[in-house]
C-alpha cells in the first residue's frame, strides 16, 4: 500500500514535470462555483483552473507517451497478430500486462521523482519550480536512453533551434516526439523478429496444403495449432517479456 501511494505521488509529479519550465504556473485554489469575473485576477484564476482541468483530462495520454508503455503494447499486439489467434488474448489483457510491466520498468524512475521532487515539495523543503525541475530530470534521463540520435536530430532541425551542445540544451517538447518515434521504431523492429518464426510456419503449411491439392482449405486454420504448440514449447510469453524488459536496461 505504501509503494502504491508512493507511485501515485510519483505519477502526479511526472504529469506536471513534463511541462516546459518557461510555462510554469502556480497551482490554483479551486472553489466550486460560478460568479462574474469582475477583476483581471478573477479571470486569470478561472483560466488557470480550465488549463489544469484540461491537463488532468490528458494525463493518461501524457503518462503513457513518456514511459515504456508504447513499446510494450505494440510488441504484445504484434505478437498476438503473428500467432493469428484473433482476439486472444483480449485487448484488456494485453493492455493490463503492458501497464503492469510499465510500472515494473519505470519503478526506479518514479521512486527517484518521489524522493528528489515530490517528498521535499510536500514537506515544504523546496519550491514548486524546483520540484518541477527536479521531477523532470529522471524522465528526461529515461527518454534520452531510449531515443535514437537520428530521430532527435530530426525534431531539433524541424524545431529550428540552435544545435544543442549538451542534453540539457534539448527542450522537452523536442525530446518527447523524438522519444515516441524511437519507441515505435524499436517496437516494430522487435515485432518483425517475433513475426519471423510464425511466418515460416505459415509458408510451410501453405506449401504442404498446395502440394496435397488442398487449395481450398484455409492455411491459417491448419497453421494455428502448430503456432500455439511452438509458442508454448519455447515458453513464448516468458521470452518476449524478458526481452522487452531487458531492452530498457542499458
Amino acid at each position: 500500500m505504501r509503494d502504491l501511494k508512493k507511485w501515485g505521488f510519483a505519477l502526479f509529479g511526472l504529469l506536471f514535470s513534463i511541462l516546459p519550465s518557461t510555462a510554469a504556473m502556480s497551482f490554483p485554489n479551486i472553489n466550486i462555483g460560478m460568479q462574474t469575473a469582475n477583476t483581471p485576477q478573477d479571470f486569470t484564476n478561472g483560466l488557470q483552473i480550465l488549463i489544469w482541468l484540461t491537463i488532468l483530462t490528458l494525463a493518461p495520454s501524457i503518462l503513457i507517451m513518456t514511459t515504456c508503455f508504447v513499446r510494450l503494447v505494440v510488441v504484445l499486439s504484434l505478437t498476438r497478430q503473428a500467432i493469428g489467434a484473433s482476439n486472444l488474448p483480449p485487448n484488456q489483457v494485453l493492455t493490463s500486462l503492458a501497464l503492469i510491466l510499465t510500472f515494473f520498468i519505470m519503478a526506479p524512475t518514479f521512486n527517484e521523482i518521489n524522493e528528489k521532487a515530490l517528498q521535499p515539495y510536500m514537506n515544504n523543503q523546496i519550491t514548486q519550480q524546483v520540484a518541477l525541475d527536479r521531477g523532470i530530470q529522471p524522465i528526461r534521463t529515461f527518454m534520452f536512453k531510449q531515443t535514437h540520435e537520428k530521430e532527435l536530430a530530426l525534431f531539433v532541425r524541424m524545431a529550428k533551434i540552435e544545435k544543442p551542445k549538451t542534453k540539457d540544451d534539448v527542450p522537452t517538447y523536442v525530446l518527447l516526439p523524438a522519444f515516441i518515434l524511437s519507441e515505435l521504431k524499436t517496437a516494430f523492429t522487435i515485432g518483425f523478429v517475433v513475426y519471423l518464426p510464425f511466418l515460416v510456419i505459415d509458408i510451410v503449411v501453405s506449401s504442404v496444403l498446395v502440394s496435397m491439392g488442398m487449395m481450398f482449405l484455409p492455411p491459417t486454420m491448419i497453421a494455428l495449432p502448430f503456432k500455439l504448440i511452438m509458442f508454448v514449447m519455447v515458453d513464448g510469453w516468458y521470452l518476449i517479456v524478458r526481452s522487452l524488459v531487458e531492452s530498457f536496461v542499458k
